[in-house]
């Protein structure tokens, strides 16, 4: 049985591809967490193959016996995997999550990219559509389970609004939150149904702009309410999605469901590759540009984890 190792960082994107990958691979695997100080700031063309930029506690956990297999996802990994493969004389193989730039990446036995990157051709590169995640049959079955009370009294359809935010080069602003918000609530008030709403982090303020905006009757989820998050359970549970187009993640999270998948993506809301994003969803039959039109329609699961443990297996004879 191979020794499979998934390196864990702090970023909440990174660690869910990275064991949604894993998990789909269908081995056991350990999950080595890795805790980064100022030195991996530094770009990997200066990092070289390097654990220099991890704690000294983190360094401890990644000692021999080397893995057969190392998946890992983001830039600041990639300096760490390659530094395991030289380290086990090269016997590791490596599987990288997001390119992680020209400097060693042919060391790298595959590098899985989204497809609306539009990376030159390389031996070792593998174009998936969307993000790899953790969401799985199992775990959407038990969060059913745990929130089905939550959202009983609710009249269906209920649409789920998943909300994601401003990005480093567009701003959601309360302009784009009132607009979202009267094409939902239009929805939810044509078809008799509900509104299932989860903010981010990233909405900031413009996500009281949005729920003051929303018609009733909704389940609201701000991104720093306590208790438990229901975005398992909305996922679900929800007859319908809108999704802001800003986020590749819930984009990909929310098509792995059968259900309508409809996505928000105004120019000013969303840069040239999200708009790439958006029209593969809209070719594979997996989304709909959002138009406030609710229909009764369904597509195939999108499961890029899966579709990045077959393209292991099949190059690595893992």
């Amino acid at each position: 049985m191979p020794v499979v190792w998934a390196l864990v960082d702090d970023r909440a994107g990174h660690r869910s591809q990275c064991l949604g990958v894993a998990e789909a691979l269908g081995l056991e695997f350990e999950a080595r967490r890795l805790e980064y100080r100022a030195r991996a700031g530094l770009p990997n063309v200066l990092l070289g193959a390097t654990l220099g930029g991890l704690t000294s506690a983190s360094r401890r956990t990644l000692a021999p016996p080397w893995p057969d297999l190392v998946i890992a996802a983001g830039r600041r990994t990639a300096p760490v995997a390659r530094a395991i493969k030289k380290a086990s004389g090269g016997a590791a193989k490596l599987v990288q999550l997001m390119f992680p730039g020209n400097v060693g990446a042919d060391e790298f036995d595959l590098i899985a990219a989204p497809s609306h990157d539009k990376l030159p051709r390389r031996r070792n590169l593998y174009r998936a559509i969307g993000a790899p995640h953790w969401i799985t049959r199992a775990r959407l079955d038990d969060a059913a389970g745990e929130w089905r009370e939550h959202f009983q009294d609710l009249p269906r359809p209920r649409i789920a609004l998943l909300v994601g935010g401003s990005t480093r080069r567009r701003t959601f602003t309360e302009a784009l939150a009132r607009d979202l918000a009267g094409i939902v609530s239009a929805m939810a008030a044509d078809s008799g149904g509900s509104l299932l709403v989860s903010t981010s982090r990233r909405s900031a303020g413009a996500a009281e702009t949005l729920i003051s905006a929303l018609r009733d009757p909704k389940y609201v989820y701000r991104w720093d309410d306590e208790g438990d998050n229901p975005y398992f359970g909305f996922l679900a549970l929800a007859d319908a999605f809108v999704v802001t187009g800003d986020s590749v993640s819930m984009c990909s999270e929310a098509c792995y469901v059968t259900r309508p998948v409809y996505i928000y993506a105004p120019g000013e809301l969303c840069v040239p590759k999200h708009a790439r994003l958006h029209q593969d969803l809209y070719d594979g039959g997996y989304a709909r540009p959002l138009s406030g039109s609710l229909e009764k329609w369904s597509h195939r699961s999108l499961d890029t984890a899966g579709l990045i443990a077959a393209e292991i297996r099949k190059r690595l004879g893992i």
